[in-house]
């Protein structure tokens, strides 16, 4: 047999074995792997480039190589979900670095941290002023959270009593200008709604490069010539305005009656109207 047919033959083979170590192992971004686990990636890449070039050598060998490198750190980890305490002795814990704004000196030391690399890590959580942060923590795999004390945290809704709804995953319902129905079924709409749509801001589904549809049926679409203006989506304003007058014409009809059942009635359901508007004002007035 030539080498070259050889040494494809070994490197697809070795491309396979990788591929099913990997997949069985798990993912993990590079920034959360372990020290152990970073080593073992790096050895079991090593191993899969020596067994497809050295011809020389006995394929099962490596391949024996690498399963050894597999199945240890594969037990472990089964062995780490099960016990608290290996858990903590292969991947580590985390150390408080920053309590109620005071650096723990000793803490720092035993990670190996400098003042000036934990201001730089400070920063990019947005933390300028230790004496703002509440707690900071170096977690196992080398990152730092941090909490701010509560009157240094960002305003929420919650905290001026803003009522808000969730939010429902929008569906892209157009891809390269080409329709797509599955998406469409999901938010209960069809083909026509969607051409009716693209009519009503003057585009055809071929010029589209991505649209999306969100809770609202508002329909957002991205064109592939972008020097073309497209309208943004009115529904939701539209609503509100439509309510907004309804609501402006039950007091005007209030004011202009006299008649006091019906000035009754238009006051009341006025109310109830502005009330309405209110609770909507968050969703609609966006």
């Amino acid at each position: 047999m030539p080498n070259w047919i050889e040494i494809l033959l070994r490197s697809l083979g070795a491309l396979v074995v990788l591929f099913a170590f990997t997949r069985i192992l798990g993912k993990k971004q590079i920034s959360q792997l372990t020290f152990f686990e970073y080593i073992m990636g790096i050895t079991l890449g090593e191993l899969a480039g020596f067994i497809s070039t050295d011809i020389e050598k006995h394929y099962f060998y490596g391949i024996l190589a690498m399963c050894v490198w597999f199945l240890v750190p594969f037990g472990l980890e089964l062995l780490t979900l099960k016990s608290k305490i290996l858990r903590q002795w292969f991947e580590g814990k985390g150390r408080v670095l920053i309590k109620e704004g005071k650096v723990l000196e000793d803490n720092l030391k035993k990670e190996r941290l400098t003042a000036d690399e934990l201001m730089e890590q400070l920063r990019a959580k947005n933390a300028f002023r230790v004496a703002d942060v509440e707690f900071a923590v170096m977690e196992s795999d080398g990152k730092l959270s941090v909490l701010l004390k509560r009157d240094k945290q960002p305003l929420t809704p919650s905290d001026i009593g803003m009522k808000l709804v969730n939010e429902v995953e929008p569906q892209t319902v157009i891809i390269d200008g080409k329709i797509m129905h599955e998406p469409l079924a999901t938010i209960g709409l069809n083909q026509g709604w969607l051409k009716t749509e693209l009519e009503k801001i003057g585009v055809t589904a071929e010029n589209v490069f991505l649209a999306q549809v969100d809770a609202y049926q508002q329909l957002y679409v991205d064109l592939y010539d972008d020097q073309i203006k497209t309208p943004a989506p009115q529904a939701k304003a539209l609503l509100y305005a439509t309510l907004k007058k309804i609501q402006a014409d039950l007091e005007l009809f209030a004011l202009a009656t006299r008649e006091p059942n019906a000035k009754a009635m238009y006051g009341s359901n006025a109310q109830k109207l502005q009330s309405v508007i209110d609770k909507l004002k968050p969703i609609l007035d966006t």
